[in-house]
């Protein structure tokens, strides 16, 4: 953990400074709890991954108990006890993900490994009909960025994922106030130290993808990533794993952590799978030591039975409910087109309907569907009301255009 994260860490969720090492254990600063005799490492649940190793000597852990979060399996953690008295347990929580990109030569090379020829051509044609329809910039944002540029990104970046889990209709902690505060704090100085990034792709200057990263060595490790639902057609998702992977081999990184949390697309991409798991450091001889290890160790292990059996899930989803004003989640329009047989000509360019507006999202959605399907660049697309109250449209394009109809 860099000195900057431990730092801006304490300052939004440990603001009585309380933190301090102890002697038996190295790498990692623990919180006291309040009543008990329980220790916590700092930043907690935060973290992407927590390494530490145990000092044979020490013995300041004596009648006390420690609760270590997210240790990935295969991080190397010197984690055997060295003292008799020492206990520790070990719950599995989280499955991880990483793709270990030293492993392969080139992008091609991965590609070839991992996915089925039709998959592969599939990765190719979102990358290549994205950048035909729009004017896509892709941008690694580490080590300079001014403090302008950093708050238009993070903005963006709030937006989408609030746009995103509106969607979803499921709550995300991400975007709690508290939380993003942190992050929206801790993330500019380890930018400029080059230990954190923002993968963003443009569009017209405008982010529609955005992607924070930390650095550790040779590692890096996907944070938070979201993208603009309006081009889900385009499947900005894979674009930007593969701009990542391309970005890691060039940097000469080993290994693209996906982090924790199981999602289908980390099983179609990686090339490891681990476990998150929380260590629970005892003192043997001591009673209450023990009972709160084991307290601790049964808690967790539960509360990852009711995670595997999705109850976290639908938790979200009824925070989300509880809070939203919406009632229903909106449907989803479906388009269908049909070709021009001939080439139209309509000079009433007052009743061309402008779908970069907000009320006309439904529109824009169905201009995204048609420019994906036939390969068409956004900047030529006009598009004219034919019965408006019947769904009906005409889409003038540079290749010619087409009729669309619009259901729900």
């Amino acid at each position: 953990m860099s000195i900057t994260y431990k730092e801006v860490w304490s300052k939004h969720f440990d603001k009585s400074d309380s933190a301090k090492p102890f002697q038996f254990m190295s790498g990692l600063e623990f919180l006291p709890h309040t009543f008990l005799p329980l220790y916590v490492s700092i930043g907690k649940t935060f973290t992407k991954g927590m390494a530490y190793a145990l000092y044979e000597n020490a013995l300041d852990f004596r009648k006390k108990t420690f609760l270590i979060y997210d240790v990935p399996t295969y991080f190397e953690i010197h984690d055997r006890p060295m003292q008799a008295s020492l206990g520790v347990y070990k719950s599995k929580q989280y499955p991880g993900f990483l793709i270990e990109v030293s492993e392969f030569k080139n992008i091609d090379a991965y590609l070839l490994s991992t996915f089925s020829k039709s998959s592969r051509n599939k990765l190719r044609k979102y990358n290549r009909r994205l950048e035909a329809a729009f004017k896509i910039e892709y941008k690694m944002v580490i080590g300079d960025i001014s403090r302008a540029e950093y708050d238009f990104i993070f903005e963006k970046f709030k937006h989408l994922l609030e746009k995103r889990f509106q969607e979803k209709q499921i709550t995300n902690n991400n975007l709690n106030e508290r939380e993003w505060n942190f992050y929206y704090d801790v993330s500019y100085e380890m930018i400029l130290e080059r230990k954190a990034s923002l993968f963003v792709i443009y569009d017209d200057k405008r982010p529609i993808g955005v992607t924070l990263c930390y650095l550790s060595n040779d590692t890096l490790f996907d944070a938070i990533t979201v993208f603009d639902i309006d081009y889900s057609k385009f499947h900005l998702g894979s674009v930007t794993i593969l701009k990542l992977i391309e970005w890691c081999m060039e940097e000469k990184m080993k290994i693209l952590d996906f982090s924790k949390g199981y999602f289908d697309y980390k099983t179609h991409w990686c090339t490891k799978s681990y476990d998150f798991e929380y260590h629970i450091y005892f003192d043997r001889s001591s009673l209450r030591s023990r009972v709160i290890a084991y307290a601790l160790k049964l808690f967790f292990d539960i509360k990852q039975v009711l995670r595997e059996m999705n109850i976290n899930e639908k938790f979200h989803k009824l925070t989300f409910k509880l809070r939203s004003n919406e009632k229903n989640k909106k449907s989803k329009p479906k388009f269908h087109f049909i070709p021009l047989s001939e080439n139209v000509n309509h000079s009433d360019n007052d009743n061309c309907i402008d779908f970069s507006l907000a009320a006309n999202e439904n529109i824009k959605l169905m201009v995204f569907d048609y420019v994906y399907l036939n390969e068409e660049r956004l900047e030529n697309i006009k598009v004219f009301p034919k019965d408006a109250t019947s769904g009906e449209y005409l889409i003038l394009s540079s290749n010619g255009g087409a009729e669309a109809h619009m259901t729900f």
